[in-house]
């Protein structure tokens, strides 16, 4: 038997600062039922457990194990005897009837930790189903509801689920665009880190398509729509990390498969140990006791326990190092990949623009600080990402921001204001294609004499190389580079990281198919990324890593693990703590196995006194937890 174990943690990022965040809309623990009935068996349980080995009187125990019982097994002996309606038996209904069985015989105790094993293992999976349903919905909110439809020459204000192909919409500075289409007039900057995942807004001009849910900085569009709001990219990434979820664990079959025979089995067996002996004659309790002993030595608790501690250890102690894995199956599947593919921007990079050089015009006469103040004096009014990061540098130099007067933006063209008396301009080289080569080149004029030019990169994370060099370790294959970013761009990355594998210019479908390839081909993935547009792929890949800091809601959802502090050698390291929680769930699962093999022949062939069968019972249980609680020391987390 498998038993799983969802927990869905909720880390609070910082939003990037060109990403618009997904709006919070989170389902509270104590809002789904089975986590309340949950709490109370546990709580009752809890209170129960020491005043029962403290030989307290049976009448101040006793009425907590009923409420223990009642409260987490209601639920589950429901759905069971549901089940055993349509012909399948399946082992929560085993569990209560074990329960039940070892209380009818006064071993209460056994049977209430069934329970509560199995309402909190029930709940948590609640809860984990609810926050990937709340961020999928979540989602589409990126989408506005309405939008300004131009019509015989004035403004409508409509749903934006009413546009059709052809209709033509006015989007302003600020606004989301209601659907995707075609710029019909106007120019300004779109930042569609959502869709592509570029780390800086794309100008866009007449004849650009431009997504649904992207967020117009500057600038005025009209906009031709092109698709149904229904068939949008932000629509399809919905219905590709559902199709994803639901075909996530094919392994599942297998399990329900196993658990179908296990519960079958056992009640079969439970049935002959009592009728078998009772038609030779046995007396009735005698039959009883034995077949109560049967079913309570055979109960699964011990292989749930076996599975179970190592893979919580390896969760607790991953999240003691910022790496916060949200399920015992995910731990799980972690440990499974075998080649790895990253994003690039907001993974591999910050997903913020730096000054990498400064070259002013050997005849202007200005040096590098010179020019970098006064490109600075002019970008300070700006809220740009390039004029956010040329003020950084300066201020990172310690230089001198004069104030600035007349301050002018123009989408695509960049910046003007008075400094010094002087009219100085700043703006891209090439505004017509923004991010061309691996960096930004920024040209900076004063009268209109050209000074001197700067470059901005996307920076590098620092820890970019050694990571990638792990998991290529780690795998024994090359990882690989996915990004909707520029070609160039991403090859700068993939030099700096030793990734020789490089996919650049997809959309979410993209990187979902290159996924899907390598999965065709027999790898089991790993994908770690951070956006809104990544999240098709995690959901798509055998398990998915979310960048915490600037990560999406949606990515942090359906990721299966979360790296809060951004730092990418926790990824490789998690993987390694993984496998050897894969290696003690195995020895656990053999301990297991042996024990309650031993002790089911026991009680089958000779007479296996109750006292004994519970305390070997019992002990396995012990015995594989303590093993498992191996994995909370810090030299687990270490490279072997």
């Amino acid at each position: 038997m498998v038993c799983r174990v969802s927990t869905t943690v909720a880390p609070a990022p910082q939003a990037a600062p060109t990403a618009p965040a997904l709006p919070r809309r989170r389902t509270r623990v104590l809002a789904l039922p089975e986590a309340r009935w949950a709490l109370v068996s546990l709580v009752a349980f809890l209170v129960a457990l020491p005043l029962d080995l403290g030989s307290a009187p049976a009448w101040t125990y006793s009425p907590l194990y009923a409420v223990a019982y009642a409260a987490g097994g209601w639920e589950p002996a429901l759905e069971g005897l549901r089940t055993l309606r349509g012909k399948t038996l399946d082992v929560d209904l085993l569990m209560i009837v074990a329960a039940l069985g070892a209380a009818a015989i006064g071993q209460v105790l056994d049977g209430a930790l069934l329970i509560v094993i199995f309402a909190t293992s029930g709940a948590l999976e609640a809860l984990a189903t609810a926050r990937t349903a709340d961020s999928v919905r979540g989602l589409l909110d990126l989408a506005p509801t309405t939008a300004t439809r131009l019509r015989d020459g004035g403004e409508q204000t409509v749903p934006t689920a009413g546009l059709a192909v052809g209709d033509l919409v006015l989007v302003r500075p600020g606004e989301r665009i209601g659907a995707d289409g075609t710029v019909a007039e106007g120019t300004g900057e779109v930042d569609q880190a959502t869709i592509t995942g570029e780390s800086l807004p794309v100008l866009k001009r007449p004849g650009d398509d431009v997504f649904a849910g992207t967020l117009n900085g500057t600038g005025a569009l009209r906009v031709r729509v092109g698709r149904d709001p229904a068939d949008s990219v932000i629509a399809r990434i919905v219905t590709l990390v559902e199709e994803a979820s639901r075909t996530k664990a094919p392994t599942q079959l297998f399990i329900e498969k196993i658990e179908q025979r296990y519960s079958v089995g056992v009640v079969v067996a439970t049935l002959a140990v009592f009728g078998i002996p009772l038609a030779f004659g046995a007396g009735l309790t005698d039959a009883l006791l034995r077949a109560m002993t049967f079913m309570i030595v055979a109960s699964p608790c011990a292989v749930v326990l076996a599975t179970m501690p190592p893979l919580l250890s390896a969760i607790a102690n991953a999240g003691r190092h910022g790496v916060l894995v949200k399920s015992a199956v995910a731990m799980e599947r972690l440990g499974e990949i075998d080649t790895a593919a990253l994003d690039k921007t907001g993974t591999l990079t910050e997903g913020t623009p730096e000054v990498t050089a400064v070259r002013p015009l050997a005849d202007s006469g200005l040096g590098e600080d010179a020019l970098l103040a006064l490109a600075a004096a002019a970008e300070h009014p700006s809220e740009h990402p390039l004029a956010r990061a040329i003020v950084a540098a300066a201020r990172a130099r310690g230089l001198r921001i004069a104030p600035a007067d007349d301050f002018t933006a123009a989408p695509g063209r960049g910046v003007t204001a008075v400094v010094d008396g002087h009219t100085v301009h700043v703006g891209r080289a090439d505004p017509t294609e923004g991010t061309v080569g691996a960096e930004t080149t920024v040209r900076v004029t004063r009268d209109g004499t050209l000074l001197g030019t700067l470059a901005l990169t996307d920076r590098l994370r620092a820890d970019a190389a050694p990571a990638t060099a792990a998991l290529t370790a780690l795998t024994g294959t090359a990882s690989t580079l996915l990004t909707g970013d520029h070609a160039a761009a991403a090859a700068r990355v993939a030099d700096a990281t030793g990734i020789t594998d490089v996919r650049a210019g997809l959309l979410p479908e993209g990187k979902v198919e290159a996924v899907r390839e390598r999965e065709r081909a027999g790898r089991k993935v790993l994908f770690v990324g951070d956006g809104v547009n990544d999240a098709p792929a995690l959901a798509a890949a055998h398990a998915g890593v979310a960048m915490g800091r600037a990560g999406s809601d949606l990515a942090l959802e359906t990721a299966d693990a979360v790296v809060v502090r951004d730092e990418l050698t926790t990824v490789p390291a998690v993987v390694r703590l993984s496998r050897r929680a894969r290696r003690l769930v195995v020895q656990n699962l053999v301990v297991a196995g042996v024990f309650i093999t031993v002790l089911v022949l026991w009680d089958l062939i000779g007479h296996l006194p109750l006292p004994i069968g519970v305390a070997g019972h019992e002990g396995s249980t012990v015995l594989v937890g303590l093993n498992g609680l191996r994995l909370l020391r810090e030299s687990a987390w270490r490279p072997e």
